[in-house]
């Protein structure tokens, strides 16, 4: 309820000072970049079901469930206008612990039109490009696991959760936290299939030896 409220502050602040988002819309940015990007960038701390992401369970420094804030925006009659632009003020203007410039101009506005299309929405499903749900271990390591992970093979630098390079995994336990999850990490079993998870472990282990 916290998140749902602050999200109507957003909207009606937004409404009465008039603020706009300079044309965009929902035809004017790329849903499936949005998703990719939502996924890589945001999904750790957010839980969204569209995009299968479960960041604000088992997440203590997560934000809101995506969902669960907009429920209530959309039962009131807000356009989806409306929400679109509330997304993109909140990802100009984070509150902590959202970092800074976490995305920026066409990737931000990818993003507020993705999850302005289906925050709330059962049914809606959008389409990944392809490649990006591939079993390329280290495309998984960025999509899922770069926005709060160090890894310098896969070029991410995420300060949430350990460095991973100088933490060095085992295989057992990446494979198990992957799955489980826990101190902070959201479980990815059933947002990853089993190979994704063993792949991506491997992966772990192989680059930070």
């Amino acid at each position: 309820m916290r998140a749902e409220a602050a999200v109507l502050l957003v909207l009606g602040s937004l409404a009465v000072a008039g603020c706009g988002t300079d044309g965009l819309t929902n035809e004017s940015a790329d849903t499936s970049q949005g998703k990719a990007l939502f996924r890589q960038k945001c999904g750790s701390c957010h839980t969204l079901q569209e995009a299968g992401t479960q960041g604000s369970k088992g997440n203590p420094v997560g934000g809101p469930n995506l969902d669960d804030a907009f429920r209530g925006p959309r039962s009131e009659g807000f356009a989806e206008s409306a929400i679109l632009e509330t997304v993109r003020h909140q990802i100009d203007y984070p509150v902590p612990p959202m970092p800074e410039n976490l995305l920026e101009d066409e990737e931000a506005d990818a993003v507020a039109v993705y999850v302005a299309a289906v925050a709330a929405k059962p049914g809606v499903k959008v389409t990944v490009v392809a490649g990006e749900d591939s079993n390329d271990p280290k495309t998984l390591f960025r999509t899922n696991c770069g926005s709060c992970h160090v890894l310098a093979d896969a070029g991410t630098a995420g300060k949430i959760g350990p460095n991973l390079d100088q933490a060095k995994p085992s295989l057992k336990y990446a494979i198990s936290q992957i799955t489980n999850g826990g101190n902070g990490m959201p479980p990815f079993k059933g947002q990853l299939t089993e190979e994704q998870i063993e792949l991506l472990a491997a992966y772990l282990v192989r680059v930070t030896r």
